[in-house]
């Protein structure tokens, strides 16, 4: 998810006030679904969340909102990552072995792991092999037969380039797989642990869904092995889940989750002040003081593997020209902006890479000089023609105030640029099929691994599957990623990351602007709840006292 990812939308002011307003009321009514008391009740955990996920089939999306709603909740993937780590785990996989040449993965598959059992699905058998290559071939297989459901494709395998990685995926026995590759892939056992692309479905309830007709159902109506069973959905207000007390893990600590979709911040403050919830995720930065005498919330930062970075356009016009993109970046205050948008709580940018990424350049140096700027829109014959940046509602920071900060230093260098708001989904939508001159968003790494910033973001296959919100495709960046994944040497690899980087850099293909700091609202009658450098939020093993 995947990605935490962090944009805007089209509202004008006056609605923007109605919205804020809006969400406010939708906040009380979803308390009211809530029930009195049902953040206190023993063993329920209630989140208040940003935003409401894109849907539950997790491997049709890329957002960190949806990765928490689905990927981490309802399903399990063939690895995982060691809690509040990187480093990869079993997880469906048991274990696995590698082939000397890196072409071969065998991965031997855990026993005795039960699919959930819900009013509208009840498992004859465990988990096997079979869901495996159900899994797997539905993402690669267009002729597979719930390969379809995903109308707007599958965006991570794709822009990951997965079908031009895996050369086959066949059943050994019942409990052994075998991934064949087409060429060594260092990240794939970490690209296995990713939700969009290593979870695994149920056959079963894949075939009794294609025989009814209502294949649709798996993105509103889940079944996974994961830590918790969906019960419900009020769209845009309510999800529910109950433990999975046959969890393969151990059944976690809490029996029922809840998240409580709260799209406004300062609601969202409100709600763990009155103990509604316990938890709020992807705080915004601002509100973070509202907890500092506050003796039951605390708010956990964390330098996570996040970026926030600008993606112009690279297709339309004057944005297709490296003067002119190198002018966006120059023109930028990071300095106000961070003080501005982010309290403080974020350093600038000048790679893609994060600092704690292994490979990052920290050598390369952030961007700001506005006459420069001034003399390169004039060099790459920019005529005044107004350029639109999307952002979006919601999330993490005010999107409205950032894009006005960024439109602001753009217009002393000569730059028209009108701000246009609209709800996160139809963001990410837009943005992919590239409807944008240019946008700004978060992105959370999910693997541990420099490929994981790059391919889906800046590959010419994300351009198609439309991760890519550039829309840059470089070949000599493009020659230097495919080369890092085909060794294991780390050395080797960061040598060619390097590399990339200066060419990304050089080119101006996005704009990197800031390392946000994330936050979490945690009340402390939560326990286990542990920060991780994905920035996505885990609580299978979390209690509540």
């Amino acid at each position: 998810m995947r990605p935490v990812r962090l944009a805007p939308h089209l509202v004008r002011q006056t609605a923007q006030r109605g919205a804020a307003g809006a969400a406010a009321v939708a906040c009380v009514a979803a308390l009211a679904l809530l029930g009195p008391t049902s953040a206190q009740a023993a063993g329920t955990l209630t989140v208040c969340t940003e935003s409401a996920p894109d849907g539950f089939d997790i491997v049709q999306y890329e957002s960190a909102v949806t990765n928490d709603a689905a990927g981490l909740t309802i399903y399990d993937q063939l690895a995982l990552f060691k809690p509040g780590g990187t480093e990869v785990i079993p997880g469906l996989a048991e274990r696995w072995d590698i082939s000397p040449d890196g072409l071969t993965y065998t991965l031997h598959l855990r026993k005795g792991v039960k699919f959930h059992t819900t009013p509208y699905f009840k498992p004859t058998r465990d988990f096997n092999a079979d869901d495996v290559i159900w899994s797997i071939q539905r993402l690669r297989d267009k002729t597979h037969p719930a390969h379809a459901v995903a109308r707007g494709g599958y965006i991570y395998w794709q822009g990951m380039g997965m079908n031009e990685i895996i050369k086959s995926v066949d059943k050994v026995d019942g409990m052994t797989v075998r991934f064949t590759l087409t060429k060594p892939e260092a990240p794939f056992l970490a690209d296995l642990a990713m939700s969009p692309l290593g979870s695994v479905y149920s056959a079963e309830y894949g075939d009794q869904l294609a025989k009814a007709g209502k294949l649709d159902a798996i993105n509103t109506q889940p079944i996974g092995t994961g830590p918790f069973v969906f019960k419900s959905y009020q769209k845009d207000a309510i999800i529910r889940y109950g433990a999975n007390a046959a969890y393969w893990g151990g059944a976690p600590k809490i029996d029922n989750l809840i998240f409580a979709i709260t799209v406004d911040p300062n609601v969202r403050v409100q709600r763990l002040k009155a103990g509604e919830c316990l938890v709020g995720t992807n705080m915004k930065a601002e509100t973070a003081s509202a907890f500092d005498n506050d003796p039951k919330v605390k708010m956990q930062r964390n330098n996570a593997l996040l970026t926030g970075y600008l993606a112009p356009n690279n297709k339309r016009k004057f944005l297709s020209d490296v003067r002119f993109r190198e002018a966006l970046w120059l023109a930028l205050d990071k300095k106000t902006y961070i003080q501005s948008v982010y309290g403080g709580n974020a350093t600038p940018a000048a790679s893609f890479l994060p600092p704690g990424m292994w490979s990052a350049d920290k050598t390369l140096k952030d961007r700001q000089d506005p006459e420069r700027a001034k003399a390169l829109v004039k060099a790459s014959g920019y005529d005044g023609t107004e350029l639109t940046l999307f952002t979006r509602i919601g999330g993490s920071i005010d999107g409205k105030r950032a894009a006005e900060l960024m439109q602001a230093d753009w217009a002393r260098v000569g730059i028209k640029v009108k701000v246009q708001m609209m709800e996160w989904g139809e963001m990410l939508k837009r943005t992919g099929k590239g409807d944008h001159d240019l946008t700004f968003l978060n992105w959370a790494g999910d693997n541990g691994d420099p490929d994981n910033f790059f391919t889906p973001n800046l590959s010419c296959d994300a351009v198609t599957s439309g991760g890519n919100k550039s829309q840059w495709c470089n070949k000599a960046f493009e020659d230097l990623i495919e080369a890092a994944k085909k060794t294991a040497d780390p050395k080797k690899r960061t040598e060619l990351y390097i590399k990339a980087q200066r060419v990304l850099y050089d080119d101006v293909g996005m704009v990197p602007l800031v390392y946000p700091v994330s936050m979490t609202a945690v009340n402390n009658k939560v326990k286990g709840f542990t920060s991780n450098p994905f920035a996505n939020n885990d609580f299978r093993r979390v209690s509540v006292e």
